[in-house]
């Protein structure tokens, strides 16, 4: 017989102990609560599988209750009781979400037969959201897995990093799954239950950030017409992901570091604090370290995020795991529009491995889509691929050639750069300059665009000195 966790709530100690008795004879584990006022708390620190709740009581009626319990727990099975049995408050009961309603007396059999179908009901609720999870989690985790030692020593990092509820800083160029990461440290954490909530520091205008972040009561600025809650309300007993966290203001990082330190939040416009509880995971796509020597990251605000540090390397430094992901992208799409995969040459192989794919995992995957969606013939040559996959050295030009005088990584670097150069020249020439449409045909952001310009802007020094 299946047993689980039962949280009675009744003011009548009798009734308490009656259901106590009955159930645990059954093999369930019982707690009993007989003060209304203290049912948030115990239902937080018990988590129960079911709920079995008076209607009627003097500090609350059950109906407030199961709108508690559904606030914590929206799949928990919660079971009316009362001696007050009519049709509209069973009937108002089932609608605003309790599992099952029972009137007072009721026999040990109808007890043991609710709770029974309850428990069923949990754990097929459980059951499904375990394979959700499951199925989320592999393809998520798909574009993010390689075989390369560089992928591995990451991997083994997040292995280790999930279960924890220590706060993680991810690095990595625009493109290198930095989002993914978080998600899958999500889905494997404590947590897995509760909100992610994935924030965009440098898509959200700066006069919004505030208040997109901490939350505002209404009239607390110009067009505050409604109290709003932040996002870091909304990612309470879950995960917040800050991704580009680089690209908040010196103040809005002081706002938020004293709110992970005190563990609240303050709206703007309020005068009390709010209790949080959440996990953070950072990105950026800077070297953090460099970021806080140029002082685009507060030293206080990064080593309170950087207690597990997580680097993703560029797809060009993951050796043949351009071929593993371009082979799964094609069987996942395969799968999905039901079509054979294409068969892809050994030169068009050989073009996608060694190509540097500047745009990481995400410019890999739009070229993948790209030609199983253009396939026509059930087969992807050399002469299928679009420039510059299939000539990156044509289109480098004399600059990539390799310099001998410098040392294999510094040479690579180089060459690479010199690639981009060109890249990006002869792709905005063809765009009239119209960045919007050149990082379009080039399958990635206009965001990611402007960073690879920036970095070519700037210069390295090339002699390892």
């Amino acid at each position: 017989m299946e047993t689980g966790h039962i949280l009675i709530v009744d003011d009548e100690p009798e009734m308490l102990e009656n259901c106590r008795r009955l159930l645990t004879r059954e093999g369930h584990r019982c707690t009993t609560l007989a003060e209304a006022a203290e049912f948030p708390r115990v239902l937080r620190e018990s988590r129960p599988d079911v709920v079995l709740c008076d209607l009627r009581m003097p500090a609350a009626d059950g109906m407030k209750l199961l709108a508690v319990a559904h606030s914590e727990d929206a799949e928990i099975p919660f079971i009316i009781i009362t001696a007050y049995a009519t049709v509209s408050s069973a009937v108002n009961a089932i609608q605003e979400g309790a599992f099952d309603y029972l009137a007072k007396p009721f026999t040990a059999q109808q007890l043991n037969v609710a709770v029974k179908r309850a428990l069923r009901q949990r754990r097929l609720a459980e059951e499904n959201r375990d394979l959700r999870d499951q199925v989320a989690l592999q393809q998520g985790f798909g574009e993010i897995l390689g075989q390369s030692p560089a992928m591995r020593r990451v991997m083994e990092r997040i292995r280790k990093a999930a279960p924890t509820d220590a706060n993680v800083l991810i690095s990595g160029e625009s493109g290198t799954g930095k989002e993914l990461v978080a998600r899958h440290l999500h889905a494997n954490s404590p947590r897995k239950t509760g909100p992610f909530v994935p924030v965009d520091c440098a898509a959200i205008p700066e006069t919004l950030l505030e208040s997109t972040l901490f939350g505002h009561e209404k009239g607390a600025f110009t067009g505050a017409v409604a109290r709003q809650h932040g996002l870091l309300e909304q990612a309470d007993r879950g995960t917040l992901f800050l991704d580009e966290i680089t690209e908040l203001s010196p103040h809005l990082q002081s706002r938020l570091l004293r709110a992970l330190q005190e563990r609240e939040v303050r709206r703007v416009g309020a005068g009390a604090t709010i209790a949080l509880d959440i996990r953070v995971v950072a990105a950026t796509h800077l070297d953090p370290a460099a970021a806080v020597a140029g002082g685009r990251l507060r030293e206080d605000l990064y080593y309170r995020l950087n207690v597990i540090p997580i680097a993703l390397p560029p797809l060009r430094e993951r050796g043949s795991d351009a071929v593993l992901l371009f082979q799964t992208f094609l069987r996942r799409f395969a799968d999905g529009y039901g079509k054979e995969i294409p068969r892809v040459t050994r030169a068009a192989w050989d073009a996608i491995e060694s190509y540097a794919w500047p745009g990481n995992v995400r410019e890999l995957k739009n070229a993948a889509e790209r030609l199983f969606l253009l396939d026509d013939d059930g087969s992807i040559t050399l002469a299928d691929l679009p420039e510059p996959l299939a000539h990156p050295a044509a289109l480098a030009g004399r600059d990539a050639a390799p310099r001998s005088d410098l040392p294999y990584r510094r040479a690579r670097e180089h060459a690479l750069r010199a690639f981009e150069a060109h890249y990006l020249e002869q792709i905005l020439q063809r765009h009239g300059g119209n960045v919007t449409r050149a990082a379009q045909a080039a399958g990635v952001s206009r965001r990611t665009l402007h960073r690879w310009l920036e970095r070519l802007r700037s210069p390295k020094r090339e002699d390892g000195a």
